[in-house]
C-alpha cells in the first residue's frame, strides 16, 4: 500500500490571482509559481471566503465559513473547540508543521498542529480579542497602505526570507531522514503585504513610469455604492491620490508578488531536487486579494475582483491516478474547500459536516457557486458575495445590492442591481445565497459578539 503523500502548503498575503504570470499578467515577473502551474492545476476562479486576514484564515485552517466559526474579524482568538487541518490529518498519521505567518491570534501557537519551525512576527498577533470599531465615523489614521511605497530593507522581508530557510531546513531534514510518517508543512509568507516596501533588487524589474493603472482607478466615491464610498472614506481611499504615487505604490506592489515568488522558487528546488518530489503534494494560495487602485480603493475588504480572487495552484504526485495532467480549472472554487481536499489525498473520508468538496476531480468538478462574507471595520453592516459563473451577487444588510456580469463587464462597472431586465436573476442568487447564510442573522451575530468582547 502507497503510503499517503506528503503536503507543502505555501500561503502568501494579500495576493491578487490576477496579479501573476500564470494568470495572464503581461509585466509581474512570477517564474516559479507559472512553473508549478504549468505542471499541475490552475482553479482560474478560486475565491476566499473573507477578504480580511484573520476571518479568511481562520476558515480556510477550519474547512468552515466565517460565520459558522464566528471569525468575524481580525481580533478574533480561537476557542478550544476550534479543528485545524492538524487536528483532522492527524488521525491519517500525519506529522504537521507550521512555519511563518499564520496570522492567527492568541497564546495558542499550534492551534492543532504539532510544531512550528518560526513564528509570526510578534506586533501581528492579538491576545485580547479586542473588535475593531464598525460606526460610520471611523476612519484609518492615514492612507500608508498606499503612501509608505518605496525600495529599502523591511521586517516583512526578512521575516519571509527566514520562513524559507526554516522551511528549508525541515524538507532536507525529511528528504535525508527514513521514509516514516508523512508531514504536512503549513509555509506562511506575507508579502506582498503593505507597507508597499520592496526589496532594491526587485523594485528594479518594475519602472513606475510604465505601469499600466487599472481604467478604475480615478472613479470618485459620490458615484459609487454607498457601501464602498464608506469603505473609502473609512480607509483614506477617498482622498484623490496623485499619478505618480499610485504608479509607485502598484510597482512596489509587483516587486512584493516577485519577491514572494522567488521563496516559493527555493521551496520547489527543495522538493524537486529530493526524494520528495516523487510523493509530495504542493499547494500554493493566497488569503485574499489587494486591491492595489482598483475602483480607488488599496488594501481588500470588498467583494471587486481584485479582493476576493485568489491564486490557487495544485500539484499532484504523478502516481496518482494519472491526475496530474496540467490544467485551468475554469469553474468556481473556494479556500473551505482545501480541507476536504487535503483529506482525500491522506485518504481520509469525506466529512459531511463541511461546506466545501475536495479539488482532487480537477477539471471535472461539478459547477458550485463560491460565497465570501465581511464584517469588519469600513463596513458598517454585513457584506456577502455569491460568485456563480459569469455572475457576482454582493447582498449588504440593510442596502440595496450589486450585481455584476463579469463575462461582459470584467472591471465590474456597471451595476445591473437596478436594471428590471435582472429582477428575476437577483431574485434567484438572493434565494441561493440564503441557503448558505441569513445575511440578517449573521450580521446581528456578528455585532452581538463585537460588542460583547468590546464590553469585557
Amino acid at each position: 500500500m502507497t503510503r499517503p503523500p506528503n503536503i507543502v502548503v505555501v500561503l502568501s498575503d494579500e495576493h491578487a490571482a490576477a496579479a501573476t504570470g500564470a494568470y495572464g499578467h503581461r509585466d509581474v515577473r512570477t517564474p516559479h509559481l507559472d512553473r508549478l502551474a504549468g505542471q499541475g492545476w490552475l482553479f482560474e476562479n478560486a475565491y476566499c471566503t473573507s477578504p480580511m486576514c484573520v476571518p479568511s484564515r481562520l476558515s480556510l485552517l477550519s474547512g468552515r465559513y466565517v460565520h459558522e466559526i464566528g471569525a468575524w474579524d481580525n481580533g478574533i482568538v480561537p476557542g478550544e473547540s476550534f479543528r485545524s487541518w492538524g487536528h483532522h490529518l492527524r488521525a491519517a498519521g500525519y506529522e504537521s508543521v507550521l512555519a511563518g505567518r499564520t496570522h492567527f491570534n492568541g497564546p495558542n501557537r499550534l492551534l492543532g498542529f504539532d510544531r512550528r519551525l518560526s513564528d509570526d512576527l510578534d506586533f501581528w498577533v492579538d491576545h485580547d480579542g479586542r473588535p475593531p470599531s464598525r460606526t460610520p465615523g471611523w476612519r484609518r489614521g492615514s492612507n500608508s497602505h498606499v503612501t509608505e511605497a518605496g525600495t529599502g530593507e523591511h521586517v516583512h522581508t526578512r521575516h519571509d526570507v527566514a520562513t524559507t530557510d526554516r522551511a528549508l531546513d525541515y524538507l532536507r531534514e525529511r528528504a535525508a531522514g527514513p521514509d516514516d510518517a508523512p508531514f504536512l508543512l503549513y509555509v506562511g509568507y506575507m508579502h506582498p503585504h503593505f507597507p508597499l516596501v520592496a526589496p532594491p533588487e526587485f523594485a528594479a524589474w518594475y519602472d513606475p513610469a510604465r505601469v499600466a493603472l487599472p481604467p478604475t482607478w480615478r472613479d470618485p466615491p459620490q458615484q459609487q455604492h454607498p457601501v464602498i464610498a464608506r469603505l473609502r472614506y473609512g480607509f483614506h481611499n477617498d482622498e484623490p491620490l496623485p499619478e505618480e504615487q499610485a504608479r509607485l505604490a502598484t510597482a512596489c506592489y509587483w516587486a512584493l508578488v516577485s519577491h514572494l515568488d522567488f521563496q516559493v522558487g527555493r521551496l520547489l528546488a527543495a522538493v524537486d531536487g529530493s526524494s520528495l518530489r516523487e510523493n509530495t503534494v504542493v499547494v500554493y494560495t493566497s488569503d485574499h486579494g489587494e486591491m492595489a487602485g482598483h475602483h480607488g480603493i488599496w488594501q481588500k475588504q470588498c467583494f471587486y475582483e481584485p479582493a476576493v480572487r485568489v491564486p490557487l495552484l495544485l500539484r499532484l504526485p504523478e502516481h496518482q491516478d494519472g491526475r496530474r495532467r496540467p490544467a485551468r480549472v475554469r469553474g468556481d472554487v473556494s479556500l473551505v474547500d482545501l480541507l476536504p481536499t487535503l483529506r482525500e489525498v491522506a485518504g481520509l473520508p469525506v466529512d459531511p459536516e463541511l461546506p466545501g468538496r475536495s479539488l482532487c476531480g480537477g477539471p471535472d468538478l461539478t459547477p458550485r457557486p463560491a460565497f465570501a462574507e465581511y464584517h469588519a471595520q469600513g463596513m458598517v453592516d454585513g457584506g456577502f458575495m455569491l460568485k456563480r459563473g459569469r455572475y457576482k451577487y454582493c447582498a449588504y444588510a440593510g442596502h440595496r445590492p450589486q450585481l455584476f456580469d463579469l463575462m461582459i463587464d470584467p472591471w465590474e462597472r456597471a451595476d445591473l442591481a437596478g436594471d428590471p431586465v435582472h429582477t428575476g436573476l437577483l431574485a434567484e442568487l438572493s434565494e441561493q445565497l440564503e441557503r448558505i447564510v441569513s445575511p440578517e442573522d449573521a450580521d446581528q451575530r456578528a455585532k452581538a459578539d463585537q460588542q460583547r468582547r468590546r464590553a469585557g
